[in-house]
């Protein structure tokens, strides 16, 4: 990671206009076809909060936005991405554990086992200071429509949430919640994630 000046970037005037908003951070709502990860989960006995994950980094490193993030008063380029997920602990509560995109799924399932059953027994979060770090909360006791974020003034990093999948006919839909700073992206670029993000989980049909 390095500090950049921001006029070198395409985030320039994004950069003056947001940096001192009250409330940078944007939240979208999609609903998106997660069929082939529910399948796939329960034929190859893969998690499917794990799929998900990888999918989310995956549609992630083709955006360049991702790799920059307003940090205090500056703009920090990152060389890796790296996915956020919150792991139930064994003292009940909950930990944070941050897992490297790789874009290997078999690496990617191997980390995030090893990673998030640490996490859980050691009670102690798992944080990837030297990756842009994407953050996910799985709430998989309740269906939920989607969820606004709050914005710390500390933590700017992207954030997605979302509940149970639900069964539409022959389809499993999943709706999620999308959080962004306003500095790091538009809209624009949000929404080429997001269609981004169910082209991946197509490709693992």
């Amino acid at each position: 990671m390095k500090v950049i000046d921001p006029k070198s970037t395409t985030r320039a005037e994004a950069f003056q206009l947001w940096m001192d908003a009250p409330n940078p951070m944007v939240t979208f709502f999609k609903t998106v076809n997660v069929t082939p990860l529910v399948r796939l989960s329960r034929r190859k006995h893969l998690k499917f909060n794990m799929l998900l994950d990888y999918c989310i980094g995956k549609a992630a490193v083709g955006i360049k936005e991702f790799y920059l993030l307003p940090v205090g008063r500056e703009l920090v380029a990152y060389d890796t991405i790296a996915v956020n997920t919150i792991v139930k602990n064994r003292k009940g509560e909950v930990s944070s554990c941050d897992i490297l995109f790789t874009e290997n799924l078999e690496t990617f399932n191997r980390d995030y086992l090893q990673y998030t059953a640490q996490v859980a027994e050691g009670c102690e979060n798992r944080d990837l200071t030297d990756s842009m770090v994407i953050g996910t909360s799985a709430i998989t006791n309740v269906e939920i429509d989607g969820a606004v974020g709050m914005n710390s003034g500390i933590f700017n990093n992207p954030f997605m949430i979302w509940g149970r999948y639900r069964r539409r006919l022959f389809r499993y839909e999943l709706p999620i919640s999308f959080q962004f700073h306003h500095t790091q992206m538009d809209g624009a670029h949000a929404g080429a994630f997001l269609a981004r993000l169910q082209e991946e989980i197509n490709r693992l049909r």
